[in-house]
């Protein structure tokens, strides 16, 4: 494993054990077994090196994306948006510690904007993906024409967010599979 891959696990782990806040970049460097100076020979910042850990780190939702993307046309939409549902829920619910940290921090925060902004991703890329697949199952007439694939694409994201985040706080009572059926249900509903 190299000095890079490391400190991304380093991060991780430091992050899951004292939070955004106590993740600080010298803990990391210990954590990693390097000092600051090597940390920021990979990373010029504390941001850039969360947003390693969430985008090598955690559950992807690209590769989910990719999958679903390949089926587009083909076997039964419903268990595949359901697949889909599970993927983007599990990615939320481990992101949800990072991504409150970050919030929660304004410095954070706006440096995670602006890192967001020059790399052209963020949060809104997968609503957008999702809602191509969406429009590409509705011309070839598996989902509702009159659904926006966009606000579909917003409804089912923000309800992955949610739960991700509601499962924090309590223990819910449908489990993950049938609620992502249900969820995938009612908005395929015709």
């Amino acid at each position: 494993m190299g000095t890079r891959e490391r400190i991304v696990d380093a991060a991780e782990q430091v992050v899951r054990e004292f939070g955004i806040v106590g993740a600080t970049t010298k803990r990391i460097a210990s954590a990693a077994g390097c000092s600051e100076a090597l940390l920021y020979k990979h990373f010029p910042g504390k941001e850039s090196l969360l947003l390693a850990v969430l985008l090598e780190r955690l559950p992807a939702l690209g590769p989910a994306l990719t999958r679903l993307r390949l089926v587009i046309g083909s076997g039964d939409v419903a268990d595949h948006l359901t697949v889909f549902t599970l993927a983007a829920l599990e990615f939320y619910t481990r992101a949800a510690g990072i991504a409150a940290g970050v919030l929660a921090d304004p410095s954070l925060t706006e440096g995670f904007r602006a890192m967001l902004a020059r790399s052209g991703s963020g949060p809104h890329v997968p609503i957008q993906a999702l809602a191509e697949v969406i429009a590409g199952e509705q011309a070839r007439d598996r989902i509702d024409p009159k659904l926006d694939p966009g606000a579909a694409a917003s409804m089912l994201m923000g309800a992955c967010f949610h739960r991700a985040n509601l499962s924090c706080y309590v223990d819910l009572p449908d489990d993950d599979a049938v609620w992502a059926a249900a969820i995938v249900g009612t908005l395929l509903r015709r």
